[in-house]
Order: C-alpha cells, then sequence, then structure tokens
C-alpha cells in the first residue's frame, strides 16, 4: 500500500517542495490548504485537497494518514507567530496515544546549538533591530521545547540552516542539534533538499521523538 501523508500548508515554500517530493515517490498526498485554485495550479489533480482552516483539522481528517506535515507559516507579523506552538499543541493533542499518524514539524535554526552552551536564538537576540524579525525565531524556539515534552506521541522535526531559501535539490549532509555549515562557512539549505530530505525520512524513518538538521554541501 502506498504511503499516505498529510501537508499542512502545502503552497508554502517548504510545502511545495514536500509535497511535490512526496508525489514524485508515489506517494499519496492530501494538502491542508486556504486556497484550492492556488495549490490546483502548482500541483494539478495529483493530491487530494482540503480547504480547512488549521485549527479546524480533527481527527477524522487525519485517521488514514501515515505521517502529517506540518509546514503551517502564520507568517511574521508578532501578532500570529505564536499559531506555530498553537497548532503544534493541537495536532499533539489529536494524534496522542497513538503510533499513527507521525507528525513531523519544521522548525527554524533558532534552537539549534553554536557552541559554549548557546543556541542560535541566543545570538539572534543581541542584533540590532531585532525586533523587526525575531518574534518567528523565539515562537519556534518556544515550539521546539514544547515537543521535547510532549509525552505519548509520534514525532520528528526538521531544523533547516541559518539560511532556508527557495532553490532545488542539492548534495547535503545531515545534523542533529548543532548549526551546520559548508566547506565554504555557509549554513544555508534549499528548499529542495529541505523537501526530499523530508520525504526520504518519511519513506525510511530514522529519527524517533527528535530533531535533526541539514545544509547544503
Amino acid at each position: 500500500m502506498a504511503l499516505k501523508i498529510g501537508v499542512i500548508g502545502a503552497t508554502g515554500m517548504a510545502g511545495s517542495a514536500i509535497t511535490k517530493s512526496a508525489l514524485d515517490q508515489g506517494i499519496e498526498v492530501t494538502t491542508f490548504i486556504r486556497n484550492e485554485e492556488k495549490a490546483r495550479g502548482m500541483f494539478g489533480d495529483q493530491p487530494t485537497y482540503r480547504v480547512i482552516d488549521v485549527f479546524d483539522i480533527g481527527k477524522p481528517d487525519i485517521a488514514d494518514l501515515d505521517v502529517v506535515v506540518d509546514a503551517f507559516s502564520p507568517g511574521h507579523d508578532p501578532k500570529n507567530v505564536d499559531q506555530h506552538l498553537e497548532l503544534a499543541q493541537h495536532l499533539v493533542d489529536l494524534v496522542k496515544g497513538s503510533d499513527k499518524p507521525r507528525l513531523f514539524f519544521i522548525l527554524g535554526a533558532a534552537s539549534l546549538n553554536i557552541g559554549g552552551g548557546k543556541q542560535l536564538l541566543d545570538q539572534l537576540e543581541t542584533l540590532p533591530n531585532k525586533e523587526q524579525w525575531i518574534a518567528t525565531p523565539r515562537a519556534q524556539h518556544k515550539e521546539y521545547n514544547f515537543l521535547l515534552q510532549a509525552k505519548d506521541v509520534n514525532w520528528v522535526a526538521i531544523s533547516p540552516s541559518r539560511t532556508f531559501k527557495p532553490g532545488d535539490f542539492a548534495p547535503y549532509e545531515l545534523g542533529h542539534n548543532d548549526v551546520l555549515t559548508n566547506a565554504e562557512g555557509k549554513s544555508e539549505v534549499t528548499s529542495g533538499t529541505v523537501g526530499r530530505v523530508i520525504v526520504d525520512e518519511i519513506m525510511n524513518p530514522a529519527h524517533h521523538n527528535e530533531r535533526f538538521t541539514v545544509v547544503n554541501k
């Protein structure tokens, strides 16, 4: 039987890369989206489309799925960024006590270690004019800490590198909890790489109730 996954936020940068990579691998994809016309323009008739508010997703919506990928982005307005944590809490409540569906979260890089007992967020907090953008790193840092405390739930998460940008799949290196850099000293990864890595993890699970990270070589 083909794997069945759900992608929340399938038309975003990460979500679209995941959806395309999954479809290429013959995985059955249900997209949880706000704009079906936009999604059909990206994916055609291959996925199943569910137009729904993410906080209205209930157990029946995900009951037959093997994995639910949370690629939701509420944007960077400080009034909305806590929805990262709120959606994680909602999804965990839906699946608690069951091995399936597995939850797959996309976190930011802020919770990755940079050495000296510090995380990237500590460094970001020292930068000038941070209040213009710091709300999202703070929110996803909270999301990661919540997942570490989550009990009786099957989850995995990925933190992209410091710079996460649109782009094709490229050779990559995986890590665990530390910020990775490539041979040029850059800590960056493209959406195509993240999409492929997530689908590979879905098809061949190697991480359980933990976060890992990836960098383009």
